[in-house]
């Protein structure tokens, strides 16, 4: 079933194509991809870029509700031919959105793959990325309220995330996983272990 891919905001696309049509933007950033290639280029695929605050801090294990999210931008990935080349993520200032930074590396192609394979899926989603800064994770989020406004919601239990690679140890990349049963396995990578009993309260040895 197709995504509904949400209609970025009118000013952060075109801060983007601006940086596109900019020699300077482009020649000043750190994408030797982008940098070289001379053909025209496009902006596709807008993703609003979600961030997860304070894990660590949450009840998910004891069955309390998943942390809030907030939006810190829209990420666009940059066509050239037939491939993605490089991705451009703008931010929210006072003034409104603007253009931030060209990037590629190996989340370009990671979440290209992630939402081919989203496509197969017999639910339709909203896509959005959902990134994890305590554990350096960034996931696919496929919200299933397609109609949602797309800076806004918490992830729902049934909602999909799906990691990008590279992903931490132990987590498969490109797995869909249930927000219901994935944060709680965050959320306990994320608590310290107990610590030992002090030895004045350790059982007397038989």
């Amino acid at each position: 079933m197709p995504l509904h891919v949400p209609p970025a905001p009118a000013p952060a696309l075109r801060s983007v194509l601006a940086a596109l049509g900019s020699p300077t933007a482009v020649h000043e950033a750190h994408t030797p991809a982008l940098r070289a290639i001379q053909g025209p280029l496009t902006a596709e695929l807008p993703l609003p870029v979600h961030v997860l605050d304070r894990l660590g801090m949450s009840n998910l294990a004891a069955g309390g509700r998943p942390p809030r999210t907030r939006l810190t931008g829209w990420r666009f990935l940059i066509r050239s031919g037939d491939r993605y080349i490089a991705a451009a993520d703008t931010r929210l200032t006072p003034d409104g959105w603007v253009f931030s930074h060209f990037f590629e590396g190996p989340y370009v192609a990671a979440t290209e793959r992630a939402l081919r394979q989203a496509e197969s899926l017999t639910t339709g989603y909203q896509p959005r990325l959902l990134s994890v800064p305590e554990l350096y994770m960034l996931t696919l989020w496929l919200h299933g309220a397609v109609g949602a406004d797309a800076a806004a919601g918490l992830p729902a239990g049934e909602d999909l995330l799906v990691p990008l690679a590279p992903a931490p140890p132990g987590i498969a990349a490109y797995r869909p996983h249930p927000v219901s049963e994935l944060l709680p396995v965050l959320t306990r990578r994320l608590t310290p272990a107990p610590t030992a009993a002090p030895s004045s309260l350790a059982a007397p040895a038989a």
